[in-house]
């Protein structure tokens, strides 16, 4: 007697009395083998077309009105590009032509200030105008000439990778380094100092604002020439500094350009005329309109005014 055989025609899955070996040697049911031949048939005829085809239309529709989008920012950014030079020109010029006036102004102010030095001179006994040409000079309100040093720093230079723009953003002169630089200068027994023709006094300051540098609110621009005048060992002692050895080693590490040299004869201009202000005494209370006068009960002296800050002298 032969096995049954089970299935559609053509399936010739044969059901062996050794049940368990047959099952482990087909263990998967004709009907599955069946729906997957079927599937793999549908997916590759003309219906796997036509159900792709809406993606790829849609795909492409995406690609086409990006580049629409991209198309119409760079027309309209490269319309709006001439009104943007245009004001830049202009802010451009506006600056150029104030820093000339600027400039005019300030040659203006030392031409004055040379006439009322000579009108002064010529009022002031020889005695009285040498001294306080001394104390003009000490002070920075008048202008020096001497012997002295110039330290020269200056930003590291840009090595910035054309392609991948590695290394941009080169290591720049701060301002903490001048103010480091001109107290070193002050300690060595500087005189006189001025950064890039800007003199130093003792109400200077040295600041920074973004990437501009400013000495007394005047901007600067580097290289940074700081002039020393002072007596022949200030050299030494300056190179011999904290300061000149931390930026010797700062220059090593990034690049950065830091120098000293002599210079003789150096010619320093005087600073701008300080605004100073002066304190004011408090005005008194006037008495009020009764006429009490505060003081203790039954006293016959004179009262104690009491200040507006709650005491008294």
């Amino acid at each position: 007697m032969s096995a049954p055989r089970l299935g559609k025609p053509g399936q010739d899955r044969v059901y062996a009395p050794d049940f368990l070996t047959e099952l482990f040697r087909n263990p998967l049911d004709p009907g599955y083998a069946d729906a997957a031949a079927r599937r793999r048939s549908a997916e590759s005829g003309p219906a796997r077309g036509w159900r792709a085809w809406p993606a790829r239309s849609v795909s492409l529709v995406v690609v086409m009105l990006l580049g629409f989008l991209f198309a119409v920012a760079y027309r309209k950014t490269m319309a709006d590009e001439p009104g943007r030079s245009q004001a830049r020109s202009g802010l451009v010029a506006q600056i150029k032509d104030r820093e000339r006036q600027t400039d005019r102004l300030s040659t203006r102010a030392d031409q004055l200030r040379e006439e009322v030095s000579r009108q002064r001179d010529a009022a002031l006994s020889g005695s009285a105008a040498a001294r306080l040409r001394d104390l003009e000079a000490s002070t920075g309100l008048g202008r020096v000439r001497g012997d002295g040093v110039v330290v020269r720093l200056a930003d590291a230079p840009d090595k910035a990778d054309a392609v991948t723009g590695a290394g941009a953003g080169p290591p720049r002169v701060l301002y903490s380094d001048l103010q480091g630089v001109a107290n070193a200068l002050w300690s060595a027994g500087a005189e006189a100092i001025a950064i890039n023709g800007q003199r130093l006094t003792s109400t200077s300051t040295i600041r920074s604002a973004g990437e501009a540098m400013l000495v007394d609110f005047r901007p600067v621009t580097g290289p940074y020439e700081v002039s020393a005048i002072g007596p022949g060992s200030m050299r030494r002692k300056f190179e011999d500094s904290r300061n000149a050895a931390l930026m010797r080693e700062v220059a090593q590490k990034t690049g950065l350009s830091f120098g000293v040299r002599d210079s003789d004869d150096l010619t320093l201009p005087a600073a701008p005329e300080p605004q100073l202000r002066y304190a004011k005494p408090s005005v008194s209370p006037s008495p009020s309109a009764s006429g009490v006068r505060s003081g203790s009960p039954g006293s016959s002296g004179p009262a104690t005014t009491v200040s507006p800050s709650g005491g008294g002298r």
